[in-house]
C-alpha cells in the first residue's frame, strides 16, 4: 500500500503526505434521539464516498483503539466520567440531580452505547496524536472528533467528551507548542477555556458571534495571564462568503505561524460554516472551507484533522470527502460515483455546492478594521515562547496494525509523561507547568 512519503518543500500542495485516517464502522449507529440535529451515521456516509473515490487505498486506515478511562480523566473530571460510564436511558431517571449538575438532558441526550461513543470518537483523536508524534504520518484524520463544547466537568452543544484537549495534551508531550485552529461556525470554546492560562497552546476561532451559541468568543477574549494574547477570536456575521473568510483566515492564520512556531497543528473543520447548513448562517463553499485545511497543510507542520459540527448531512460527506482529498494532495471529481448513499446527492450529484444568495453582513471595512486589530494582537506576542523540559524516555516505537484487525496493539501504553490536569486549577483549564508520569490515575 502506497501511503506517499513527506513533502520536499514547505507549502506545496500536490506533493503526498502520509496520511492516517481513524474509522470505526460502528460509529455511525449511534443515535441522539428523534428530531436531534446531530447524526453520527454523517461519518458512515463520508466513509463510503472515501471508498467509492478510492481515497481509502492511498492511506493508512485504522480502526481507533478506544479511550480509557484514566485517558478520559486527564482532562475531564473523575465523577462525571464515571456519570457518562454508568448512565443509560433506562437508568437517566435515578440520576436527576446529577443529569442537571452535568448538563446532560436536551442538547445533549443520553442514548444507547453513550459512553462507547465517546471511547470511539475520543480514541480516534488521542491515536492520531499519537500516530504524529511517533512520526508514522504527517497528517492524521479523524472525522468522529472535534467536539470542541465539552468542559472539564459538563456536556455541551452536543459534546459530551473534548477530544480535543485530549489530543493536543498527547501532541505536548513531544511538542513544546501546539496550535488550535477551528472553523467550526460555533466558537471552540471548550477548547480555549482549557488553555487560556498557558503558551503552550495558542487557540484561534473562526466563528459567528452575537445572539449565537455558545455565546462566547468576544474579540476581546485574548488568554489570561501567561496565556494572554495566545487566544485569538474572529468574531463573525451572517453570510460571510470565500472572499472575505479567505482574506482574514490566510493573512492572520500566516502570521500565526510565522510568531508562534507550532510543532504541531491541530484544525477542527467542522462544516456547519458550510452554505445550508440546517443550524448555520454562513454562505462557504466546499472549496472555501477547503482552502483553510490546504492552507494549513501547506507548511508542513505535523497535522491533526477533525470533524465537529455540520447537520445538512449530504453537504457535511461531501466537505469531509473533498478534504481528505487535500490531505492526499488529490483532486476529487466534482461528480460523485453511484453508491449506496448516493440518493442523498441528488438531483444533481456533483460533490460541491454553490453559495446561496444571502447578504453578506460582513463588509469590507470591518473585515479589514477586524484583521488590523487581531494582527495588531499578533505583534505584540514574542516568537516562539521556549518552554523547559524535564527529562523522559524516548518513546517506544511499536508496530502498526491495520483497522480490522485483532489484537491492536495500544501505543498509549508506553512509559512517556503526561500533562497534568490540575483539579486544584482553575475550573475546566489544564495546567501545564507541572509535569509527572503517568497523569494522576488513581
Amino acid at each position: 500500500m502506497d501511503i506517499g512519503g513527506n513533502s520536499l518543500i514547505s507549502g506545496s500542495d500536490a506533493t503526498k503526505r502520509r496520511v492516517c485516517y481513524f474509522y470505526d464502522s460502528e460509529i455511525g449507529n449511534y443515535y441522539y434521539g428523534q428530531g436531534h440535529p446531530m447524526k453520527p451515521h454523517r461519518m458512515r456516509m463520508t466513509h463510503a464516498l472515501l471508498a467509492q473515490y478510492g481515497l481509502l487505498e492511498q492511506m493508512h486506515v485504522l480502526k481507533p483503539n478506544p479511550a480509557r478511562e484514566k485517558d478520559l480523566c486527564r482532562f475531564h473530571a473523575d465523577d462525571y466520567v464515571a456519570f457518562l460510564k454508568r448512565i443509560t436511558p433506562h437508568t437517566q431517571q435515578e440520576y436527576m440531580r446529577q443529569l442537571k449538575r452535568f448538563n446532560v438532558g436536551e442538547d445533549c441526550p443520553v442514548f444507547d452505547g453513550l459512553y462507547s461513543y465517546c471511547q470511539t470518537y475520543a480514541g480516534g483523536s488521542i491515536g492520531g496524536a499519537v500516530k504524529l508524534n511517533h512520526g508514522h504520518c504527517d497528517i492524521a484524520v479523524n472525522w468522529a472528533g472535534g467536539l470542541h463544547h465539552a468542559k472539564k466537568c459538563e456536556a455541551s452543544g452536543f459534546c459530551y467528551v473534548n477530544d480535543i484537549v485530549l489530543a493536543i495534551l498527547e501532541l505536548l508531550k513531544n511538542h513544546e507548542r501546539v496550535l488550535y485552529v477551528d472553523i467550526d461556525i460555533h466558537h471552540g470554546d471548550g477548547v480555549e477555556e482549557a488553555f487560556y492560562i498557558t503558551d503552550r497552546v495558542m487557540t484561534v476561532s473562526f466563528h459567528k458571534f452575537g445572539d449565537y451559541f455558545p455565546g462566547t468568543g468576544d474579540f476581546r477574549d485574548i488568554g489570561y495571564g501567561k496565556g494572554k494574547y495566545y487566544a485569538i477570536n474572529v468574531p463573525l456575521d451572517d453570510g460571510i462568503d470565500d472572499e472575505s473568510y479567505q482574506s482574514l483566515f490566510k493573512p492572520i492564520m500566516s502570521k500565526v505561524m510565522e510568531v508562534y512556531r507550532p510543532g504541531a497543528v491541530v484544525l477542527q473543520c467542522g462544516a456547519d460554516s458550510l452554505s445550508g447548513d440546517r443550524l448555520g448562517c454562513f454562505n462557504l463553499t466546499v472549496k472555501g472551507h477547503s482552502e483553510c485545511v490546504k492552507y494549513m497543510r501547506s507548511f508542513n507542520v505535523p497535522l491533526l484533522l477533525l470533524g465537529g459540527g455540520g447537520y445538512t448531512i449530504r453537504n457535511v460527506a461531501r466537505c469531509w470527502c473533498y478534504e481528505t482529498g487535500v490531505a492526499l494532495g488529490v483532486e476529487v471529481d466534482d461528480k460523485i460515483p453511484a453508491h449506496e448513499y448516493i440518493e442523498y446527492f441528488g438531483p444533481d450529484y456533483s460533490l460541491h455546492v454553490s453559495p446561496s444568495n444571502m447578504e453578506n453582513k460582513n463588509s469590507r471595512e470591518m473585515v479589514d478594521e477586524l484583521r488590523a486589530r487581531i494582527l495588531n494582537n499578533l505583534s505584540k506576542l514574542e516568537h516562539a515562547p521556549s518552554v523547559e523540559f524535564q527529562e523522559r524516555p524516548p518513546h517506544i516505537q511499536l508496530p502498526e496494525e491495520d483497522e480490522g484487525k485483532e489484537g491492536a496493539i495500544d501505543e498509549r501504553k508506553h512509559p512517556d509523561f503526561d500533562a497534568d490536569v490540575d483539579n486544584k486549577s482553575s475550573p475546566g483549564r489544564v495546567q501545564m507547568d507541572i509535569v509527572e508520569p503517568e497523569g494522576r490515575n488513581k
